[in-house]
């Protein structure tokens, strides 16, 4: 086993938080090395099917039914297809473990860029009282930290990324630095006004995207083509990923070395000195073991990934990890939950088509429980990510009416899907299967996590609200329905090592740094004690940045 200590700083992970990481402490003089388990994947020529018509991509980019019926858990789950296929997890090669009754959908990365070559986009701060609702019901788990810790974390990070939305000044859904807005289509304007105005208080606002509507030269960044492909690989640089922004970055310092196939293990601790010595890896090419050594490590391998690096991280012969003081690693798990969706027609306007493919549509933002004298059978809130559209005609018949038939329009459809705060609780929780190892030698990862009566009540409130707003709009033909509610579904897994002030009920403190290791920082999801009901992605940039910040500054004083 091999040793080295050329650098000051190892980020595990290369996600939206591990690049961030990356770039941060290279800017900041510090040498880097980023270790993730991943395939290389270039920006541009690491695209293979970028801009490609479906008749260029296998089997028109629709999974092969064969697949979707074997055993391969990501062409059922992973949302996705022939065209980004390369960009997950195989999991095959890479299972986690069920036992009997057990259900969560690990929906996980294959390639260097996480999750950023595949999430959403959707780009929203927290609330202030994001961080206040554990403590001021009583849930467990309060913030060590506000949302004013964080605010000018989040103005950094967009500002660099670019942001594209509208300003609302809503207080529950705190503005960004934002580029110009995507416009709503004539029918989403249409239903904007009917909804606002039949419902007081209830907005319908422009999507808030980590898609540029503006160029950004000094990053060679172009905005975006209004494709929406952006599930391929961007070579416009156009929305925000690890090789497009933050890779770009770290390397252009001279600073970073990348290490791509490199499966982290676990991490060597001194007990005496409440330090990590070591990272230990397998070369997921050679099988060869290594280890390597630097005065700071940022955690970043995704939530679920970087808790199992720490419960893996023991002394021989103990089953508890070294940064398991709290008996909390690996508790606490959440995820947004969110197979509701409602849709309807919207009448008239069949003069007008939308022009290009925007990435994204419209969002309602969260309207319950923001009033504390307000009773709704439940606890926290939900907003619904929707869009109008025109697709084209289905084909009937044959031949030449069937050619003329289908350049005409279906009408107008307008469709919006709910997403839902889940609450902390200390029983959904992950562990190690010690008699299944995977072919690393780690024990695979057990899931027990379930959504409780709380995110169901509040699912089947977003569904009778949701059918009242389109049809007191008038929307024709409204429909809705609730699907099966699995934890992980949502890819916004977090939880696991939530940070307090606490160290006997939490694994880090409120810089992301942990209790037992002062040179070790866990910023990606692992780190949240409560989940919101908007998207995370931002909040991990913001929280990376800032203890990249805090380590860098504690480091040069000694």
């Amino acid at each position: 086993m091999a040793a080295t200590n050329r650098f000051d700083a190892i980020v595990i992970g290369s996600g939206v938080s591990g690049g961030f990481a990356a770039k941060e402490l290279t800017e900041k003089g510090l040498r880097v090395l980023m270790l993730d388990r991943g395939k290389m994947v270039e920006h541009g020529e690491g695209y293979p099917y970028d801009g490609k018509p479906a008749y260029e991509v296998p089997a028109r980019n629709i999974m092969p039914q064969p697949l979707i019926e074997s055993d391969y858990f990501i062409a059922k789950h992973g949302y996705v297809g022939p065209s980004n296929m390369g960009f997950y997890n195989n999991d095959r090669l890479n299972p986690y473990a069920f036992d009997e009754g057990d259900k969560f959908y690990w929906i996980r990365p294959g390639a260097v860029g996480g999750k950023s070559l595949i999430w959403g986009r959707w780009t929203f701060r927290w609330s202030p009282d994001d961080f206040a609702a554990n403590q001021r019901e009583g849930v467990d788990g309060a913030w060590p930290i506000g949302y004013d810790d964080v605010a000018p974390w989040y103005s950094y990070v967009e500002k660099y990324i670019g942001v594209s939305g509208s300003r609302e000044n809503l207080p529950y859904l705190p503005d960004s630095e934002f580029q110009p807005a995507m416009p709503m289509n004539v029918a989403e304007k249409w239903l904007k006004g009917r909804l606002e105005s039949g419902f007081p208080g209830r907005k319908l606002i422009n999507t808030r995207l980590s898609n540029m509507t503006e160029d950004k030269p000094d990053q060679n960044r172009t905005k975006c083509q209004f494709r929406n492909q952006c599930g391929n690989g961007c070579s416009f640089g156009a929305y925000f990923s690890t090789q497009a922004v933050t890779l770009p970055a770290a390397r252009a310092t001279g600073r970073l070395t990348l290490q791509s196939d490199a499966v982290v293990t676990s991490l060597d601790y001194d007990a005496a000195r409440k330090r990590v010595t070591g990272v230990r890896y397998i070369d997921a090419k050679t099988g060869q073991a290594q280890t390597v050594s630097a005065d700071l490590v940022f955690l970043c391998a995704s939530a679920m990934g970087s808790v199992q690096i720490l419960m893996n991280s023991r002394a021989p012969g103990s089953e508890r990890s070294h940064f398991d003081r709290s008996g909390t690693l690996g508790r606490y798990v959440m995820d947004h939950i969110f197979r509701v969706g409602v849709s309807g027609e919207i009448p008239g306007m069949e003069e007008f088509i939308e022009y290009g493919r925007r990435p994204g549509g419209v969002y309602v933002p969260r309207f319950r429980n923001l009033n504390p004298t307000e009773d709704v059978g439940f606890k926290r809130g939900y907003g619904y990510q929707g869009s109008a559209r025109r697709d084209p005609a289905a084909p009937v018949g044959f031949g030449a009416s069937m050619k003329q038939g289908m350049r005409r329009y279906s009408p107008w459809k307008f469709s919006m899907g709910a997403f839902g705060e889940c609450l902390p609780y200390a029983d959904n929780r992950v562990s190690l299967k010690a008699d299944k190892l995977d072919r690393f030698g780690v024990p695979l990862m057990r899931f027990d996590v379930r959504f409780r009566e709380n995110e169901l009540r509040m699912m089947r409130d977003a569904r009778e609200q949701g059918e009242a707003m389109l049809k007191a709009a008038g929307m024709r033909n409204v429909t809705s329905y609730e699907g099966e509610h699995v934890p992980g579904d949502a890819i916004h897994e977090m939880g696991g090592a939530r940070m307090g002030a606490d160290p006997g009920k939490s694994v880090l403190n409120g810089w992301s740094q942990a209790h037992d290791a002062a040179n070790l920082y866990v910023t990606d999801g692992a780190q949240m004690a409560s989940v919101s009901c908007v998207n995370p992605s931002l909040t991990f940039m913001a929280l990376t940045a800032r203890a990249a910040d805090h380590a860098v500054k504690t480091m040069r004083q000694g």
